[in-house]
């Protein structure tokens, strides 16, 4: 018996109360342009027009919506909310087909591109690209979807790497690239130049002269609060991070560093800090400045003293608070640790500010006996180092001057640095040669590299011992300059303490060593030490 083979077609139609209803397909359209020039912005009102009529006008149709990125780049999905939304209404059964205009109007990254792709005709959801002529339904979707998600993305790595191309050559003809949205202190000018905005100019130099004074992040935070300052976005609140990049940016002395960051994924467009990674360009001189290059320069230096000052417990840096004049100098002759700031309640209900040694505090007295020290006990006792300093003014600046003197004496000389340079020039000349042999095929390879290895040695070896004797130098001239400041610090005082003073404190000392409740060392900022019973 021959078989008889029944086509039954595609249901188009459906019945409801007894007649047939026809039904029909739930159609919405996706659209992006990624720019905001204004072709660009034409464009996307022409496809908007366009595919509202497309579907409108066909009967077997429905209209649900179009869902529109402008101004959006196509490499993530990330912040494209009308794509995700698209997505989300598509899983809720509102779209059987999504119109588009081409592969990298959908996406350029193929791994999304295919990821939502197989999401949605797992749903029996079509998607239409146009330009392409492909229907994700069609057996051969997939193959020339992976073919031409792949060539979008090609197309997206080159535009991001030429549009890098762009910056960086901009970078390296002295441009500005600075966004002064978010930078307290400048505007730009017609031409792109920082220009000072002198309102914000005065809460710039405010926050380096509070530091320079001794206040910490923290304090300053709250002082501009507190004063009813905003920041430059117009939020009440200041962080203390916010202070630290501000005392931090090299731009506020009239330099510019460009390229901080770099992207290291241009599909994700992720940024990192650069750190050696890519070329920097840094232009002295870039802009009016702020503040002074000196100030910026002691600023840094005080940082990295209070940050060392706090980084020698367990050699761990640990975050700076001056909240109080003691705060952060305070030490245990016993074990050495930090003394912390406490409040003791006594039986009459009066309240004692003491100084507490962190060890005892944590671990106890097995750990560390060492007794606290009566906040006041401590104030008279610099009152009194002072008085006897300012006394005897003229010995102790004598005494300064000579320590100079030696600190001095033990520097390397200029003769010393500019031998160490010398032979760092005549390795260089000699590699040069080397390097010239082995192009001319003169010189065996095995004692080309033997050579090679033992001049970048020596060249490497050479540099580290320029830069101990930069560090030296450095450092010189920095112990010169807080002698400087303490010696200033004392003749500009007339007359003797009667009080303690939290900005002659914070000028003059470095930190306190506790030998016993009444018994102190002062460290003075040049290492002096004055002992006080």
């Amino acid at each position: 018996m021959a078989k008889v083979v029944k086509v039954i077609p595609v249901k188009s139609a459906e019945t409801m109360e007894g007649e047939f209803q026809k039904v029909k397909k739930k159609v919405a359209a996706y659209c992006r342009v990624s720019t905001d020039s204004e072709e660009q912005k034409e464009s996307y009102e022409n496809q908007l027009n366009h595919y509202t009529h497309h579907i409108q006008s066909n009967s077997d149709w429905q209209f649900v919506d179009i869902y529109a990125d402008e101004g959006i780049s196509g490499t993530n999905t990330k912040n494209r909310t009308e794509f995700k939304r698209m997505i989300e209404d598509a899983r809720a059964g509102k779209i059987d087909l999504i119109l588009t205009k081409s592969i990298s109007r959908f996406s350029r990254n193929t791994m999304d591109l295919l990821k939502y792709v197989r999401e949605l005709r797992s749903k029996g959801i079509a998607v239409l690209f146009e330009k392409e002529n492909i229907n994700t339904l069609d057996s051969a979707g997939e193959v020339f979807l992976t073919i031409f998600s792949s060539i979008a993305q090609d197309e997206s790595r080159n535009i991001s790497e030429n549009s890098r191309w762009g910056i960086v050559k901009g970078f390296q003809n002295g441009k500005v690239f600075c966004n002064t949205a978010r930078f307290l202190g400048y505007d730009k000018d017609k031409n792109g130049e920082l220009v000072i905005n002198e309102e914000e100019a005065k809460i710039v130099r405010k926050i380096y002269q509070e530091y320079l004074e001794g206040k910490s992040y923290q304090a300053i935070a709250n002082g501009l609060e507190a004063d009813g300052i905003t920041t430059v976005t117009g939020n009440k609140k200041w962080w203390d991070s916010t202070i630290t990049k501000i005392l931090t940016n090299e731009k506020y002395y009239g330099a510019l560093l460009q390229q901080k960051t770099v992207t290291v994924d241009f599909l994700t467009h992720k940024r990192v800090k650069n750190a050696g990674q890519e070329q920097q360009y840094y232009i002295e001189e870039n802009h009016e400045p702020i503040i002074s290059k000196k100030m910026f320069e002691k600023v840094q230096d005080e940082k990295e003293r209070r940050a060392l000052l706090k980084g020698n417990l367990q050699g761990n840096r640990q975050k700076y608070s001056s909240k109080y004049a003691f705060s952060g100098k305070v030490f245990c002759g016993n074990c050495g640790n930090i003394y912390k700031r406490r409040t003791w309640n006594s039986n009459n209900a009066s309240k004692k500010i003491v100084w507490q040694c962190k060890t005892y505090i944590n671990e106890g007295k097995d750990s560390c006996d060492a007794k606290a020290v009566d906040e006041q006990v401590l104030q008279e006792a610099f009152v009194r180092t002072f008085n006897r300093i300012k006394a005897d003014k003229d010995g102790f600046i004598e005494t300064l001057y000579n320590n100079i003197e030696k600190v001095l004496a033990k520097q390397a000389g200029a003769a010393v640095i500019q031998d160490t340079e010398a032979k760092m020039e005549q390795i260089k000349s000699e590699l040069r040669g080397l390097v010239q042999l082995q192009i001319r095929g003169q010189i065996d390879e095995e004692v080309y590299n033997e050579e090679q290895n033992r001049m970048s040695q020596e060249l490497d070896e050479l540099r580290m011992k320029r830069l101990e004797l930069d560090k030296e130098q450095h450092g010189k001239e920095q112990y010169k300059q807080r002698v400087q400041e303490i010696i200033q610090t004392i003749q500009s005082k007339q007359g003797l303490l009667e009080q303690f003073d939290d900005d002659i404190f914070n000028a003059l000392v470095e930190k306190i060593e506790i030998l016993s409740p009444t018994h102190f060392v002062f460290i003075l900022k040049s290492g002096m030490r004055v002992e006080e019973k």
